[in-house]
């Protein structure tokens, strides 16, 4: 426990921080979301600004896409399935997912 206090607090600093730069930092080193992901452009998976278009207005679209990103998931943009990521907690990925339905 004691070590993952450093590190949410590095995740919510950078989330909180102004500019993409520092939230695609925190992505991509953190949390290796840019291997398949980019915040403009689809690559593996879905750019995040087509994420955010996606769920824009639907207000169980965070608790839902938290659950994705914990558990992985498959179907929803393809064939392609997203792995779980179980380096994160609840809140990191809450966190990341915050982030990423903000890019509009």
């Amino acid at each position: 426990m004691k070590s993952s206090i450093p590190a949410l607090a590095l995740l919510l600093a950078a989330v909180a921080a102004p500019g993409a730069h520092a939230q695609s930092d925190l992505a991509d080193k953190r949390k290796l979301c840019l291997s398949c992901h980019d915040i403009n452009v689809k690559k593996v998976g879905p750019a995040f600004k087509d994420v955010a278009a996606r769920y824009a207005g639907q207000s169980d679209a965070a608790a839902k896409l938290t659950q994705k990103v914990l558990k992985g998931g498959a179907g929803t943009w393809g064939a392609v399935p997203m792995p779980a990521n179980p380096q994160l907690n609840e809140a990191e990925a809450r966190q990341l997912v915050d982030w990423v339905l903000s890019q509009k």
